[in-house]
């Protein structure tokens, strides 16, 4: 039996990891210790409440004591940590947070790992912690190229230099102590349960709402698109066959343009549910807004490490993956109306009018 704290849980990628841990290993007790910020939903793990190998926690990874307690109390022997403040938006507007969490945080449960490991005896399962990183640490690239493992390191936003300040951390703690770290590094994923702030949810609702679609720029920007349960099952691979002190980069082989993504989704939507009301194909509530600040132009993932030295590549094409996601979203209406009953509302509707205003002064 493995006992896995799995650190923000019931957020987008976390919930999904921890719903495909639980029916795919049966020996494993997972431990999920989430904060229940904006964005952590406890209602993402509705369906595995009641599993007896599930156990939530509510807490900050930055609370010390309590992540003691947990590895004492439940022997914990691997790591896998999600949590973190992740949107780029909200790193502009409010930066703190993102240092708080996502360095102090990692630094917090680097030393607890380190510390309890090691006065523990030797154990039949190996000791893991797995930090799971982004593809944004590397900054952005040109018209061609890929990130790699070896890429070096080129922060442009507050988000990206707090996650590269804590890969470094987890890094220094392989060499430093012996940590059994292993690092991952993924491009945008998409799928079922993410918060409607990034762009394919944000675009799904808003498509469904006959509300204005806001691109950021001239729309041109391009990402590496990767599926949800592709990353998830690229993390399990890591965490069986990874070589501690390595970096594995996930991507999904799936570049598109902003617009593209926008365009794509109008046109699934309008297939599915009929044209707005007005009758008008919801691309016509596409609206390019003022860009935002230091916005990388491009990203996109070389993935051939973790396909040659650990068989992963990604099963879902970006058509089957995006067919996927919008079909749950339009099947799980109340849930998106949760969602949309907090914060998220109120903070992103002001932020793109003043956006869309300064677009529109000359």
């Amino acid at each position: 039996m493995r006992n896995v704290l799995v650190t923000g849980g019931c957020g987008f990628i976390g919930a999904n990891f921890i719903r495909l841990l639980l029916a795919s290993a049966k020996d494993w007790q997972v431990i999920n210790l989430d904060k229940l910020t904006y964005a952590g939903n406890p209602e993402n793990l509705d369906d595995v409440a009641d599993d007896s190998r599930y156990t939530f926690v509510h807490g900050d990874i930055c609370d010390r004591e309590l992540v003691e307690s947990l590895f004492i109390g439940q022997a914990i022997d691997t790591v896998v940590h999600f949590a973190a403040e992740s949107h780029v938006d909200r790193s502009i507007e409010g930066p703190d947070a993102f240092m708080r969490t996502n360095i102090h945080g990692t630094f917090t449960l680097l030393e607890v790992a380190k510390n309890s490991w090691s006065v523990v005896g030797k154990r039949k399962n190996p000791y893991r912690f797995l930090h799971v990183s982004t593809d944004e640490v590397f900054g952005s690239l040109g018209p061609t190229g890929y990130f790699t493992e070896e890429t070096a390191y080129d922060p442009r936003s507050p988000y990206s230099a707090s996650k590269a300040a804590s890969d470094h951390l987890a890094r220094a703690y392989f060499h430093t102590y012996g940590l059994p770290l292993l690092i991952t590094h993924c491009s945008n994923n998409y799928g079922p349960y993410q918060f409607p702030e990034k762009l394919i949810p944000l675009m799904i609702n808003n498509c469904l709402q006959g509300k204005p679609l806001p691109v950021y720029g001239d729309g041109a920007n391009v990402r590496d698109w990767l599926y949800v349960e592709d990353h998830c099952e690229a993390i399990v691979r890591v965490l069986d066959q990874g070589r501690p002190g390595e970096s594995y980069a996930i991507g999904g082989h799936n570049e598109k343009k902003n617009t593209e993504i926008v365009e794509l989704l109008c046109d699934m939507i309008d297939r599915k549910v009929g044209p707005l009301p007005s009758g008008n194909p919801r691309r016509s509530l596409i609206t390019y807004v003022r860009d935002r600040p230091g916005h990388d132009r491009r990203y996109a993932i070389d993935a051939g490490k973790i396909e040659r030295e650990l068989g992963w590549t990604p099963r879902f094409t970006f058509a089957e993956g995006i067919e996927r996601t919008v079909d749950w979203y339009l099947a799980h209406g109340d849930w998106l109306q949760g969602v949309l009953n907090g914060t998220y509302q109120q903070y992103y509707q002001k932020m793109y009018s003043d956006r869309q205003g300064a677009a529109e002064t000359p």
